[in-house]
């Protein structure tokens, strides 16, 4: 997964430490991922951010949680801190965080989700909302998690027919259709109110 180096661990505990929060961890995201704006930031983590999707890196004296959806664009990562006459540098090295197209041999799975990647949350992100896959069904649905903007959003069809479902359908022949398993009524920022029925 994602390894620390020593250095890293003491400067992140460090941090950690300052803020003397019960429970308080560090939040790795990938930004981007699997484009060529591939990025990673890094924030503190409060217990109640969380909401146990997370993967959890116990290091010494803290926990690095890495998003769920970041996970497959971490795979491998290392961390490390660098001191120097400034205070330090930090360097993050992720291999799999940019992508790479899949190529023909790879799965549904693979090819839909650099699709929503490199295609979809871009375009979901000027919204300040993206979309995550749970998984894809024998018989070609896509199911996916709307997370952001887009969570409890009111134009949340319109997206997920007009836009996703059909550029998942243009680029991975093997779809035939989309689905959505948000709860929308626990949206808490969505992008447009959603109407009260009535």
């Amino acid at each position: 997964m994602i390894s620390l180096s020593a250095s890293a661990q003491e400067h992140f505990r460090k941090l950690v430490e300052q803020q003397a929060l019960p429970g308080l961890g560090i939040r790795v995201v990938a930004v981007d991922a699997g484009t060529p704006k591939g990025d990673c930031q890094l924030e503190f983590s409060e217990p109640g951010d969380r909401d146990g999707s997370e993967w959890e890196v116990e290091c010494d004296g803290f926990s690095l949680f890495v998003d769920a959806h970041s996970v497959p664009f971490l795979d491998g990562a290392t961390i490390d801190f660098t001191r120097n006459a400034t205070g330090g540098e930090l360097t993050i090295r992720a291999p799999a965080l940019r992508g790479s197209v899949p190529g023909e041999d790879a799965s549904v799975v693979e090819r839909v989700r650099y699709v929503i990647e490199s295609e979809i949350n871009p375009q979901l992100a000027s919204h300040g909302g993206r979309v995550s896959l749970r998984e894809v069904t024998a018989d070609g649905i896509v199911v996916l998690q709307f997370g952001g903007g887009c969570h409890g959003c009111g134009m949340v069809d319109k997206t997920l027919r007009g836009g996703v479902e059909q550029t998942l359908k243009a680029r991975v022949p093997e779809v035939t259709g989309v689905a959505d398993a948000t709860d929308h009524a626990s949206g808490s920022t969505p992008y447009y109110k959603r109407q009260a029925n009535g």
